[in-house]
């Protein structure tokens, strides 16, 4: 008999007794739609090819969301109780109900590390940016440029430029800030650092890992915070340290919950961990289970998540209906080119973007950006939309979260990808814009800091929503992708053809 690997798990078929993450993902997202559209739930059920199908259902979901105002509460709570009965917790050979997770026997005790950066320099935000520093008119010049090229909304630009017009918000001495995913290539531990953040970092137990993490928080002026399996003396120096910080979100969900439950101080916790395939799913549950227990016996505690633009919106009706010029107008060239590829391909290369308009109960209207890309997986887009159903319904009970649309961005989990490296080499073919994570990093830490300190920011639950999915719509930088004149994936090959040209071949637009 094989050894049942440890941790957060997916629960077995049934039928086949084997964990299918297909499955699993069917169930969610079934038991989301189920009051709402049993037909549809049926054919889902019966859904034969899943992996190239799924964008169906999740833009089912967002229709429905759309359509009621009370519909997305109702979907993020059916989808997030299926969620839970969807994965187990297996601790010495033994499974438990992950709605049991704090249960468990043998929860072991994590022990508080700090360790303070040697900087003494004041906070300070810019924006990295082609190889420049972006800061004062500059800074402020660049987000005008990305807002005519439609890369980004007016009210990211507005929520920046409120940053860049409060320099006295970077100091974040008073908060302690829990990152998920610590040394993540897309997360804000760089900018905590020169921030005087109290930074609770939580990520595996490899020396290699909190060498990278003790060195960025060393260089800066913040205050670093591990859990260790060991009782460190306070005099510890950081080599001796690195060798017992650390704890497993797959494997210690328990522990990290206990730990982060038993601060004493008031917590904003960070969703930003990321893994491959399957894994993705099951630590997103992972971090979902940590901070809805804290969130329940620290209510004050804040959420952050940061969305992939690569995914299905509601979004403003007004932004398909004000292309910008250079995407209004294209060449003839280019018209021709695209129409004909279509054509050949029976519709299958650039479909023409969706317009339609959808309204809603609260008098207003929206749209839908379907900017999904197949070869991310379903995987991948069951990750996110769990963490945004726990936005959305952490929101709705009265809890600040900030979460926000991130750009395409070139770090290395996406890169390693031939394809995907490819297209977004090539995405400024149709005027779209991918991001390093240099750039990244800088503006969603700012945004992060700017939904903390706003107190108009609609993170902050007294400031009311017209529309649960107005939450997620507002400030985000899609990098043009909202705005494109095709359906994201059809173009994407084209996109990659390009970009190999322009990387192997020097080939110009």
């Amino acid at each position: 008999m094989s050894q049942i690997v440890e941790g957060l798990q997916f629960t077995a078929h049934p039928e086949t007794q084997k964990k299918s993450s297909s499955h699993s993902a069917k169930e969610i997202i079934s038991a989301a739609l189920a009051s709402l559209d049993p037909h549809l739930v049926q054919q889902l059920q019966n859904e034969k090819n899943w992996r190239k199908n799924y964008p169906i259902y999740f833009k089912a979901l967002v229709e429905y969301g759309i359509q009621n105002t009370s519909n997305p509460i109702q979907i993020a709570k059916a989808g997030l109780a299926q969620a839970q009965k969807s994965f187990q917790f297996y601790r010495d050979n033994h499974a438990y109900a992950l709605q049991d997770l704090m249960q468990i026997p043998n929860i072991e005790k994590l022990h508080r590390f700090s360790l303070k950066g040697q900087s003494n320099q004041a906070p300070e935000w810019y924006i990295p940016y082609h190889n420049k520093q972006l800061r004062g008119v500059d800074l402020l010049k660049q987000l005008d440029t990305w807002l005519a090229h439609g890369i980004i909304e007016q009210s990211h630009a507005d929520a920046l430029r409120l940053v860049q017009a409060h320099p006295e918000w970077l100091d974040l001495s008073q908060r302690y800030m829990v990152l998920f995913g610590a040394a993540s290539e897309a997360g804000p531990l760089k900018w905590l650092a020169k921030w005087k953040a109290n930074i609770i970092a939580i990520d595996l137990p490899n020396p290699k890992v909190w060498q990278k993490i003790v060195d960025t928080v060393m260089q800066g002026n913040a205050t670093l915070i591990a859990p260790s399996r060991t009782m460190l003396s306070a005099d510890s120096s950081a080599a001796q340290a690195i060798e017992h910080l650390g704890a497993n979100l797959l494997t210690q969900t328990a522990e990290i919950a206990k730990w982060l439950s038993e601060q004493p101080e008031q917590l904003d916790l960070a969703a930003i961990a990321y893994l491959d395939g399957e894994k993705h799913v099951r630590v997103s549950m992972a971090m979902d289970s940590i901070m809805h227990y804290v969130s329940q016996q620290k209510p004050n505690t804040s959420l952050m998540y940061m969305c992939t633009p690569t995914d299905i919106y509601a979004i403003p009706a007004d932004v398909i209906q004000s292309t910008p010029n250079q995407i209004k107008h294209r060449s003839k060239l280019e018209k021709i080119c695209t129409k004909g590829i279509s054509q050949l391909s029976l519709n299958r290369f650039f479909q023409t973007r969706p317009s339609q308009i959808y309204p809603s109960n609260n008098q207003k209207s929206y749209a839908i950006a379907d900017c999904i890309v197949i070869e991310q997986g379903p995987n991948y887009a069951l990750a996110k939309r769990l963490q945004q159903w726990r936005a959305t319904l952490a929101r709705h009970q009265g809890q600040q979260v900030s979460i926000n649309i991130a750009p395409s961005t070139t770090t290395h989990s996406v890169t390693k990808n031939p394809l995907l490296k490819a297209a977004f080499s090539g995405a400024s073919l149709f005027n779209v814009e991918a991001f390093e994570p240099d750039t990244t990093n800088a503006i969603m830490a700012a945004l992060w800091v700017h939904d903390l300190c706003n107190p108009q920011a609609l993170a902050n639950p007294n400031n009311q929503l017209t529309h649960p999915l107005e939450l997620i719509m507002d400030a985000a930088n899609h990098g043009g992708l909202w705005r494109i004149d095709y359906l994201a994936r059809t173009a994407l090959p084209f996109a990659a053809l390009y970009g190999f040209a322009k990387d192997k071949l020097g080939l110009k637009r």
